[in-house]
């Protein structure tokens, strides 16, 4: 070939393939750094433990490391809108629970639109909460608790990892169905609020499995019911509030959102890694053993299922005056 003609061709093919690689997104490399996950509480709590225990899962899958962030404050605002207004490149992530779908009929007014500020990525899990008590503590039964607060209101203290969280919003159930007054008592995470319970500060808590099971099973705490309608396989033998307590029904939820406008490859490659560790006999073990179910689906299942959570809880704390503290 001529060496003119050779030379032409070469350049013309690097030329083109620099200008294939401009023109190539900005995120088709993702990820080359590493991913934060912010857990909106203390460390310490289920949803700590959860975020820990995926980010392993997901740093594998990925091949850069996953980061847990603890940002809590405000019943999980302060880190949910740190990470509404973060870069829509999928390198900072929200582990969203039961708050996340609370919050709107709670707070008068959020600093992020709650409906337009996040992508869905997955549904991790569900799962009952746990009304505990001290292992010490004379309320054995969901029946004493009620008796107890029918004879001094507001005498009896339940703690909560903060203000619209699952363990908030069970408690305020709890009062409003069973007819009887509690102080509630709000912490930055399951972690202190624990802390207290465990120390005499606090009379119970209506606890993530997930926070609780380590010390169920140590019997430092113990199990008086499941939030849930129906016992739980993993509780064997702790009945189901609802048995005394008619109508009751409260579930907690982990999920995991990026920012609005993260793109669609992106959220897909998110979902398989999040999805691979969810489906991890580690991970499967660590948290069905304390009664949660593993869901890991698709962006659009935790996006159907969360907008459910906003409607039902619209109506019951508007139903039952829910006032955060």
């Amino acid at each position: 070939m001529n060496p003119c003609i050779r030379r032409f061709l070469t350049g013309f093919c690097a030329a083109a393939y620099l200008a294939l690689a401009s023109a190539a997104p900005a995120h088709a490399a993702f990820p080359d750094k590493p991913v934060r996950l912010v857990v909106p509480f203390a460390p310490g709590g289920g949803t700590d433990l959860i975020a820990r225990t995926l980010g392993v899962g997901m740093s594998n899958a990925l091949g850069q490391p996953v980061i847990i962030e603890n940002k809590p404050g405000a019943g999980t605002i302060i880190g949910t809108d740190m990470v509404a207004k973060s870069p829509a490149d999928g390198y900072t992530l929200v582990v969203a629970s039961f708050a996340h779908a609370v919050n709107p009929s709670l707070m008068a007014k959020l600093p992020y639109a709650a409906d337009k500020a996040f992508t869905p990525v997955i549904l991790i899990g569900r799962g009952p909460n746990v009304l505990v008590v001290r292992a010490d503590s004379p309320y054995k039964t969901v029946k004493d608790i009620v008796t107890a607060a029918a004879a001094k209101p507001e005498k009896l203290s339940f703690a909560s990892q903060g203000n619209g969280t699952s363990a908030h919003l069970a408690g305020e159930m709890f009062t409003n169905l069973a007819k009887v007054k509690m102080t509630h008592i709000p912490y930055k995470g399951a972690g202190p609020a624990i802390t207290d319970l465990l120390g005499g500060q606090v009379d119970m808590m209506f606890a993530t499995s997930s926070a609780v099971g380590a010390f169920i099973d140590s019997g430092k705490l113990r199990a008086v019911a499941v939030t849930t309608p129906e016992r739980s396989a993993a509780l064997k033998g702790v009945p189901a509030i609802a048995e005394t307590v008619p109508g009751y029904s409260v579930e907690s939820w982990y999920g995991l959102y990026a920012p609005a406008g993260t793109p669609a490859d992106v959220v897909v490659k998110l979902n398989a890694a999040a999805k691979k560790a969810a489906q991890a006999e580690e991970f499967r073990k660590k948290i069905e053993q304390e009664g949660l179910a593993v869901s890991a689906g698709s962006p659009e299942e935790l996006d159907v299922y969360v907008r459910r959570e906003e409607t039902r809880w619209r109506k019951v704390v508007k139903e039952n005056n829910v006032k955060v503290d």
